[in-house]
């Protein structure tokens, strides 16, 4: 990836007309705050760290060819954590 597009992600700005994962992050919130119509919601967070991890994990783990390592590495978390998670998730 040239320097100039790893610089726009970086900023939050895709370089191909195509929305950044932010941006997409921000308008899925968007329209489910609407959607809500007066409607309470209470733990949101926990909600969208569900939603977005096992999706999440498993294009890491498609990526790294189910390298435990690799992936543990990538994403930044202990192996063991990991594991955790891909369990969790129904991936292991």
């Amino acid at each position: 990836m040239a320097d100039e597009s790893v610089e726009a992600l970086d900023a939050g700005h895709a370089t191909d007309g195509q929305a950044t994962l932010r941006e997409t992050v921000a308008l899925t919130m968007q329209r489910y705050f609407e959607h809500l119509d007066g409607e309470s919601v209470t733990d949101l967070y926990q909600m969208v760290l569900s939603e977005v991890e096992a999706p999440l994990l498993a294009s890491v783990m498609a990526h790294v060819n189910d390298n435990q390592t690799a992936a543990s590495q990538l994403l930044g978390l202990n192996r063991g954590t990991l594991r955790k998670k891909l369990k969790q998730h129904g991936l292991l």
